[in-house]
């Protein structure tokens, strides 16, 4: 799946009116729909605020008092179409004056969207299972020389009491033979699913 790195913003004017299209990554509805509030307090004096977004566990759009399917539909097609996904597009309208139409809109929302993904870092996620590895100091070389020989990717390293990796695989048989070869070293736990930058 594809998503944005980090925020992202453009504006475009079409016949006087503006358009500010706004892309954030989100991982949930609940993260959404808490982006989508704080942009429409924070620009409440804009004609509009369109959204749309598709995340994990959701998807959803809503034209903001403009005419019934010309904004919010047209956007969450354009993030379908692209393949976007835990991403956030929100389109802020001041109104010019002069009104579009409702083909016009339909173009507009749209091309606003697009425009902001042209320039805004996309990234690839894949799925990985992730596990944490919890380890005493003197063993640090023989888990590296492990992680290495089976390309096996650290997310995160942390150094307490104890050493911590946070190991991304998408290949679970490899850790259980990591936990035999090395129970004595080592243990590991297993922390669910995570959606991750692609690991080469």
């Amino acid at each position: 799946m594809k998503t944005i790195a980090k925020t992202f913003q453009t504006s475009i004017d079409i016949k006087k009116s503006q358009f500010i299209c706004r892309l954030f990554p989100a991982q949930s509805e609940k993260e959404a729909k808490e982006i989508i509030t704080e942009i429409s307090e924070k620009y409440k004096d804009a004609t509009h605020n369109c959204t749309a977004y598709i995340v994990s566990d959701g998807e959803g759009y809503d034209d903001d008092g403009e005419p019934g399917g010309t904004a919010g539909r047209p956007m969450l097609n354009v993030l379908k179409k692209n393949e976007m996904e835990n991403t956030v597009a929100i389109v802020t309208r001041y109104f010019g004056g002069i009104k579009l139409g409702a083909g016009g809109l339909v173009r507009a929302y749209s091309k606003s969207v697009l425009e902001a993904l042209a320039i805004a870092e996309i990234v690839e996620m894949e799925l990985y299972e992730l596990f944490r590895f919890t380890f005493d100091y003197q063993h640090i070389k023989t888990i590296d020389g492990e992680l290495r020989g089976k390309n096996l990717a650290i997310v995160e390293k942390q150094y307490e009491s104890q050493v911590i990796y946070f190991v991304a695989s998408r290949n679970v048989e490899m850790i259980k033979n990591i936990q035999e070869k090395l129970a004595k070293e080592l243990k590991i736990e297993h922390l669910g699913n995570r959606y991750l930058e692609k690991i080469e």
